[in-house]
This record gives C-alpha cells, sequence and structure tokens, in this order.
C-alpha cells in the first residue's frame, strides 16, 4: 500500500520532474502571442530530419502544461513514439526527448507496478477496497473524532505519540482517503469491465483521399472548430493518420472535471466540413464518472495549486501506511505475557512491523520486489 502511495505521490509533479530533467522543454514566459497551430506542425514536421530520424510522422500536438513550458508533439517511426518540444511564441523547435519519461515511468509503476495491465490494474486498484475499509473502520474505532482536529499530540512515550500524530494526519487526510478510495475503486470497476464509452474518430467515406495539411490549411481548420464551438479552449490537436481520417481539437470548455478528449471538434481536412462537436456536458452520467476520475485522482483540475494540495495530502497518505504498520508494531510489543513482551522488544521497529504484517508481508514484499526488477525491461521499452 505505501508503495502505491509513494508512486502516486510522486506521480502528480512527475511532469515537472522531466521539465528539470529537459532543458528543451523549458521556456521563458513572454507577453507576446502564441504560435499558431499550423506553424506548430510544421516546425515539428521538420524536427526529426534534424535529429536524423527518419520516416517520423506527427500525430498530436498538445499546448503547454504551464506558461513556462514547450509544446509538446507526439512523433512514430517505426522503431517507437518519441517527443518533440516547440517554442510555444515562435513554433521553433527545441529538442527532441525519448517517449519513456519520468511522468510515464511513475503513472505506470502506479498505475499497474509495470506489470502486464490486465494483471497489475485490477491488482493495484483492489487496494481501494483496503483504503476505504480503513477509512470505516478507523471512524467507528475513533470515538467523538470530530473533536480531535486541533488535539495536540501527546507525548510521553513513542507509541502514545505517533498513535496521536497518526489520528491526526488522519483526520485532517479524511477527505483525501475517500476520495482516493472511490476514484481506485472505480478504476478497478472499470479494469473488470465496467468502464464507460467515449467518442472516438470518426471515420470519412473510404474514397476520401489523404492531403497534406499545410500550415495555412491547418490554421483555417483550428479557426473553423473554435468559431463552431467558441467556448473551446483547444489543448490538443489529433492529425489524421491515413486516408479517410477527419483532424480532431479538444480541450476544456464549460463542464467541470473532464478529460480534454470529451470537448472537441472533428473536421474533414480535405474541405473544412464539421463531422461532430463533443460536448463534455452531454456525456452520460456512467460517462462523467469516467471522465471525472482522473482530474480527482490526480489533481490536475485546478493547475498548480490543486497539485500542490493533493502532493501534500499524497505524503500524509503514505505516512500514514507507515506509522498504521509501525503503531501496530508498537502494539505487539506490549502486549501478551511478560516474556512475549519482552522477546517483542528484541527486535527493532521494522523488524516487529515485518512481523506484525503477517502472511501478508509476502505477496507485498513479492509485489515491489517484481515491480523494481521490471525496471530494465520497461526502460529498454
Amino acid at each position: 500500500m505505501a508503495w502505491v502511495m509513494l508512486t502516486g505521490t510522486l506521480a502528480t509533479f512527475s511532469v515537472e520532474m522531466d521539465w528539470l530533467a529537459r532543458p528543451a522543454m523549458r521556456v521563458m514566459p513572454q507577453d507576446a502571442p502564441l504560435a499558431s497551430w499550423g506553424t506548430l506542425v510544421e516546425a515539428a514536421r521538420a524536427a526529426p530530419a534534424r535529429e536524423g530520424l527518419k520516416g517520423a510522422k506527427v500525430g498530436t500536438i498538445y499546448a503547454p502544461q504551464h506558461s513556462w513550458f514547450s509544446v509538446e508533439a507526439i512523433a512514430a517511426t517505426d522503431d517507437g513514439r518519441y517527443r518533440i518540444y516547440l517554442d510555444p511564441y515562435s513554433g521553433e523547435a527545441r529538442g527532441t526527448g525519448a517517449w519513456t519519461s519520468f511522468q510515464r515511468f511513475f503513472r505506470e509503476m502506479h498505475r499497474h507496478l509495470l506489470m502486464p495491465a490486465k494483471w497489475g490494474i485490477p491488482l493495484v486498484c483492489s487496494l481501494s477496497l483496503l483504503l476505504l475499509a480503513s477509512l470505516v473502520t478507523g471512524l467507528v474505532s475513533y470515538k467523538k473524532f470530530w473533536r480531535g482536529f486541533l488535539r495536540k499530540p501527546r507525548g510521553g512515550n513513542a507509541r502514545r505519540l505517533n498513535g496521536d500524530m497518526h489520528r491526526l494526519a488522519g483526520l485532517w487526510s479524511l477527505w483525501f482517503v475517500a476520495l482516493i478510495g472511490l476514484t481506485g475503486f472505480w478504476y478497478l470497476v472499470e479494469s473488470l469491465g465496467g468502464d464507460a464509452p467515449y467518442a472516438k474518430a470518426p471515420n470519412l467515406a473510404d474514397t476520401t483521399p489523404a492531403i497534406m495539411l499545410d500550415a495555412a490549411r491547418i490554421d483555417r481548420l483550428a479557426a473553423t472548430a473554435q468559431a463552431t464551438y467558441p467556448a473551446l479552449r483547444i489543448l490538443e490537436m489529433r492529425l489524421p493518420d491515413k486516408a479517410g481520417k477527419p483532424i480532431g481539437f479538444f480541450g476544456q470548455a464549460d463542464a467541470m472535471l473532464v478529460r480534454d478528449r470529451v470537448n472537441g471538434v472533428w473536421l474533414d481536412p480535405a474541405n473544412g466540413r464539421v463531422i461532430e462537436v463533443l460536448r463534455g456536458e452531454s456525456l452520460t452520467a456512467h460517462q462523467r464518472i469516467s471522465e471525472m476520475a482522473d482530474p480527482l485522482h490526480f489533481g490536475t483540475f485546478g493547475g498548480m495549486a490543486t497539485k500542490i494540495i493533493w502532493f501534500v495530502f499524497g505524503v500524509f497518505l503514505t505516512g500514514l501506511c507507515v506509522t498504521g504498520a509501525a503503531i501496530y508494531s508498537l502494539r505487539i510489543a506490549n502486549s501478551g505475557q511478560p516474556e512475549e513482551r519482552r522477546a517483542a522488544r528484541r527486535h527493532g521497529l521494522v523488524r516487529r512491523m515485518f512481523i506484525g504484517m503477517g502472511f501478508w508481508r509476502w505477496p507485498a514484499i513479492a509485489a515491489v520486489v517484481a515491480s523494481l526488477m521490471l525496471i530494465p525491461g520497461w526502460l529498454m521499452k
């Protein structure tokens, strides 16, 4: 549990870790107009030749996540995918980066422990049941818990101090435990076949020819999408990958707490005809629950402010996993017959925590060790 909580906490700022590790991602905010989508596409297409990457095809372009971030284009070759970083103001290519990144690593480690997704996701998400159970049992066992929000932790001995700190952090984290537990449970439902359908790229007529989208045509298509859906703040553009496929513009609009993919406009790249308009407010209840899970689970809906809050409470939740085991180990050391207590106290805290986990220590250790052993293979993908 603590390992999953730790990797999820670090995943909150994994994109910022990439920003620190990759100079091409860093730009200085300017009081200047942003480059057009057409300019960005042309720059992204020209970048692979300078980097010696032949046969690269640009598929998706993302607007900067923050004002000090580059635009990111995703391109694919026969050897796999990679990233192209573009200046958001001039459109100039700043460099390329591997598909593997801190963001991908922590996302996949947290989501399925780098195991095959069909096994790893249900395994990780089943921990949501334990998290929700701990929420209920904690409230039941802590009588008149509402009085403890401002209670000062007591000293005297390690068990009492740890217990008070554990309860204090747990009380202030109640909302976060419930949120992570419920969204984690929803991911479990999705992994077992309960996922909601979402709109995929519509197909055009088979006779629609493939055309080369130059900067001017792309800018006209973007203007059409914006005029069709004025409330849409375009954050993503998907280029057609073959003949008979549309071009799409997606982002945020009136619906709150949804992924970018549910607000958008699909157009025919040949004639600019609007094929389909997607609006988040038109989702069914099932789809709305599915689309709001990610923004709530990772705290991305409010920018840097909510990410900081999610990170802080993620640290609390990780700490609660550790202090809970520590409290139980101290309970072992102070229970039973005198000779049993003396035997327990001869072990250190970590050893007592290990013993206190009982049988479940073995599958827990096996899962963590397996995930670490899978890292070299993941890096070579």
